[in-house]
């Protein structure tokens, strides 16, 4: 399937991201035009408020716009719902990720090496994180992954990934906020798919605030893991 991929989709949620949603996209253009394989983007827009949306249209690509605020995970499940590729993209619209290191995930679902490619922070040397605590909870997650599906992770919260079709049509997923990022890897991992992890640039957001509350959201991530196992 890898081999012989016609169109590759990529989903990018959004909420409040006016400074960079429109830079963002203007790179992953450049970035498949340059893979000479048939390609669609997908925004879908978590009910912001400031000017996100006119941003991304003005980009001519598909645009979703939530009527209320729904979380990350809704959204993504909105874009899942929509895309037309063999393969499927997720890409964070914060400018945290490079869109220039996509051809680094696609490469191993090309040769048919993996199923899922994760992009890692952490297999990064120059990575860091503003809050220790944001760390700690990524190594907590990881250690209950790797203990529930004996799979050596090092970064399962990470936004940036694509995986096949296959993947995403034999999850049925639930999640509506960032513990989706947890249900998918686990149930990917549950149904004997191949997962692979590849090193990527993180550059920490320059301006606002991260939407994410260490306490709250890193509860859920936890529940949602051990849900995931459970009931997939």
């Amino acid at each position: 399937m890898q081999t012989d991929c016609k169109m590759i989709s990529v989903v990018v949620p959004v909420f409040n991201e006016e400074p960079t949603v429109g830079n963002v996209i203007e790179r992953l253009k450049a970035v498949l035009q340059k893979t000479g394989l048939n390609h669609e983007i997908i925004v879908v827009d978590d009910s912001s408020i400031d000017n996100s949306v006119e941003v991304a249209k003005r980009h001519q690509v598909l645009v979703y716009k939530l009527k209320r605020h729904m979380g990350k995970g809704y959204a993504l499940r909105v874009g899942f719902a929509r895309v037309t590729g063999d393969l499927v993209v997720t890409i964070d619209s914060d400018g945290s990720h490079r869109p220039e290191e996509l051809p680094r995930l696609l490469k191993p679902l090309l040769s048919g090496e993996a199923d899922l490619v994760i992009g890692s922070r952490f297999m990064n040397a120059h990575t860091f994180y503003a809050k220790r605590i944001n760390a700690a909870g990524n190594r907590l997650f990881n250690l209950l992954i790797h203990f529930l599906i004996q799979s050596p992770i090092t970064d399962s919260q990470s936004g940036y990934r694509v995986m096949t079709r296959q993947v995403l049509q034999r999850m049925k997923l639930w999640s509506v906020e960032y513990e989706i990022e947890s249900e998918m890897l686990v149930k990917t991992a549950k149904s004997n798919f191949r997962i692979k992890e590849v090193p990527i640039s993180f550059i920490q957001r320059t301006y606002g605030t991260s939407q994410i509350d260490p306490l709250i959201d890193g509860l859920k991530i936890l529940l949602s893991i051990i849900s995931a196992y459970l009931r997939s």
